[in-house]
């Protein structure tokens, strides 16, 4: 999905624009002209003429149509025995006088059906060396544009004196991409679009898989770096042409977009500030240091800093986060201000109060913060420890060792701590680490960034922790499997079920948080309260917040239900029904057994017994945190062994399951999953394992002499 991108902002006062369409959009791989994009291109400038935009459009096209013409003609007009002769190509000129003629006809004819008028303007090289030439064509196009008729330019190829492109010096242009540029500056337009047969300017060859597609051309980054292929397989420009071009016109003030003209409605999104294509801006390198770095750029910057980061001991590591967390404090005043400006913006957008909440950093949630860093950074090193040693044979030891995933993508939302907790998890257990945050929360999570990677030292990089600023990188980054090694959404459902339909790397995380409370017929009602209220009300927004209520039928028959019920409404709580508990106790029904409120809102359900809870739960619950309160031990036996979620409690609030509750010292995210890791994602489920020998010459040769002992050691000398 195409984002709005703050690079293109220009677009809001673009008034006069040119369109380059080329040979290879315009015409059918088998020559003949392509209708169904020329209708396209038609009606979207139609869309821009009727919004008031002057449009220009700069066509090639007409040597493909008339050498299809010729050929035609040479066809018919050719006896059986010269058909049999060698046949010479056609003069490129007698293509273009004929297709000339045939292109402007249909153009005609599609800006009629759209009752629109269009003009044709065609000129050489020779002509822009005269002043009064080029002074007329501004007052022609000018009366053009003011009777909104489209000025259709193209280069007269059929009297050109130049012998081929690029070999006379002289030249001023030297096809219709050089021509569109030479025009935007010559016409004063605000905007160039070269339509191309491609999405943009690539780092390789489109057909690459590890191709990117560039947003923002960079020439001081990526000049030299880029090898073009072929040229157009028609025309006689390709991308390098249109690059040359694109620089040329961006050098010169007119910001320009290379996209694909092959869908119906890329300039209209192009002027709509849609992130599409590739942008040619004049400003771009200033952009570069806070804007676009390349996705697989990125990700191997942080490849490479976290393996300068494994090589460190214990010890380095653990400075490295006690340095944040002083960083942190150091600058909380600043990350408050920037934190308070997220959520005031987000109060004046009208999100949701449950988002706004979790976007907010509560008093004292900094200093917290540092001081769940310094838990972490005082653990036991998870790096390198050995889970087993055995001797293989004599003189051949094997450990298993604990190890670094690699580079981890965590794509989270609204919670700007999160990027905290996850930052220091990563470097604590020797990850490089990618963040895409919300955009509710892109000031918060930009400073908490620059506060982080300014306490990493030079010798690892601050390449480490890389934050992604725009949602549109985000297909780019799913791409790369070769690169990242894990993805963590934290987030919507929608948001998880995205991710995991868009990668092949794998994907750990929760996609819904609907937690139960089962209350038994046994419970102690006082405790019983507590932990419902607080399961609900301590913090409505969170994952592990009580979702839906579960009641022993038979305390229907007593006032213990009804209590339970007034407590929560008291605190503001808003109860809804399953179909069960909406009709006897007459309170609106939830629309849904399988919804997760995030808000002061429950379900409530009664049921006959713990095996109907356990089966309601696997029903309608999310395998996240479930709980049963009840003073009965066999009940309680069969409600933890039975309710196969990530989490499951007697008598306390599922809002224990979290990463710093259990002692992890902060989480990555709550697991649903069940491969990997599963509930709270600390340290150790951000490790993998591998095999280190040490040997002293041995050879297998077939199993020849080789004394397998396969020996239990100790796990230290």
């Amino acid at each position: 999905m195409e984002t709005v991108d703050s690079a293109r902002a220009f677009v809001k006062d673009v008034k006069r624009v040119i369109i380059k369409v080329g040979t290879a959009v315009v015409t059918r791989a088998d020559g003949r002209l392509a209708l169904g994009r020329l209708g396209a291109l038609c009606e979207q400038i139609q869309e821009l003429n009727s919004q008031g935009y002057e449009v220009i459009l700069v066509t090639s096209g007409a040597v493909g149509v008339g050498r299809q013409r010729l050929r035609y003609r040479r066809l018919i007009n050719s006896s059986f025995a010269d058909l049999q002769k060698p046949q010479l190509e056609l003069d490129g000129k007698a293509c273009a006088a004929v297709g000339q003629n045939g292109l402007m006809a249909l153009y005609d004819t599609l800006f009629s059906q759209l009752d629109m008028s269009s003009a044709q303007l065609l000129v050489t090289d020779n002509d822009f060396r005269d002043l009064e030439f080029r002074r007329q064509l501004n007052e022609t196009v000018k009366t053009l544009a003011s009777l909104k008729v489209i000025p259709i330019i193209n280069e007269n190829d059929a009297v050109s004196t130049r012998k081929a492109p690029y070999e006379d010096s002289s030249g001023i242009f030297w096809d219709n991409d050089s021509l569109s540029a030479l025009l935007a500056m010559e016409l004063k337009a605000d905007l160039l679009i070269l339509l191309s047969d491609v999405e943009g300017l690539y780092s390789g060859p489109p057909s690459d898989p590890n191709s990117e597609l560039i947003h923002t051309y960079i020439k001081e980054r990526y000049e030299g770096l880029i090898t073009f292929g072929d040229k157009s397989r028609v025309g006689r420009g390709g991308m390098t042409a249109k690059v040359k071009a694109a620089v040329y016109a961006a050098q010169a003030g007119i910001p320009v977009v290379i996209t694909s003209g092959f869908a119906a409605d890329n300039i209209l999104k192009v002027l709509n500030g849609k992130r599409i294509g590739t942008l040619f801006h004049r400003d771009a390198n200033k952009w570069g240091p806070l804007g676009e770095v390349g996705s697989r750029e990125m990700a191997l910057a942080a490849r490479e800093s976290s393996r300068r980061l494994q090589a460190m001991s214990s010890q380095e590591r653990s400075n490295i986060l006690m340095d944040i967390a002083d960083a942190l404090e150091a600058n909380e005043k600043l990350i408050i201000a920037e934190n308070e400006a997220d959520v005031a913006e987000a109060q004046q957008a009208g999100y949701e109060k449950s988002l706004v909440s979790r976007l907010a950093l509560k008093p004292g949630k900094v200093s917290s913060l540092a001081n769940a860093i310094r838990v972490l950074a005082n653990m036991e090193e998870p790096v390198g420890r050995v889970a087993k040693r055995t001797e293989l044979t004599e003189g051949f030891i094997l450990e298993k060792l604990s190890s670094p995933l690699g580079v981890l993508l965590i794509i989270f939302e609204s919670r700007p701590d999160a990027l905290v907790q996850i930052a220091s998890l990563a470097i604590r257990s020797g990850n490089g680490l990618l963040l895409k945050g919300g955009k509710e929360a892109r000031r918060s999570n930009a400073i908490l960034h620059e506060v982080i990677t300014s306490a990493i030292p030079k010798n690892v990089g601050k390449g480490l922790i890389g934050l992604v600023t725009s949602r549109g990188e985000i297909p780019e980054l799913l791409k790369l499997d070769d690169v990242i090694d894990l993805v963590i959404p934290r987030g919507s459902n929608k948001l998880v079920s995205q991710i995991k339909a868009s990668t092949k790397i794998p994907v750990l995380g929760h996609a819904d948080g609907i937690c139960h409370v089962y209350v038994d017929k046994s419970a102690n009602m006082d405790m019983a309260k507590r932990i419902v209220l607080d399961a609900k009300t301590d913090y409505p927004a969170a994952c592990n917040a009580m979702e839906t209520l579960l009641v022993h039928k038979e305390l229907v028959q007593t006032s213990a239900l009804n209590d339970l019920i007034m407590e929560l409404q008291v605190t503001g709580v808003a109860i809804y029904g399953g179909p069960r508990a909406g009709s006897l106790l007459n309170i609106p029904e939830a629309h849904s057994l399988h919804h997760e409120y995030s808000s002061l809102a429950c379900t409530v359900e009664i049921v006959d017994d713990v095996y109907a809870a356990i089966d309601h739960i696997h029903q309608h619950g999310s395998a996240h945190t479930d709980c049963i309160i009840t003073e009965d031990s066999e009940v309680a036996k069969v409600f933890l062994n039975g309710v196969d979620s990530a989490a499951v409690f007697h008598n306390a609030s599922t809002r224990f399951c979290d990463g710093f509750r259990f002692g992890l010292g902060a989480e990555v995210g709550i697991s649903t999953s069940r491969i990997h890791a599963r509930g709270p994602v600390g340290v150790e489920g951000l490790l993998t394992t591998r095999w280190i020998g040490r040997g002293s010459g041995q050879v297998v040769n077939g199993d020849k002499g080789v004394v397998y002992t396969h020996k239990d050691l100790a796990l230290q000398d």
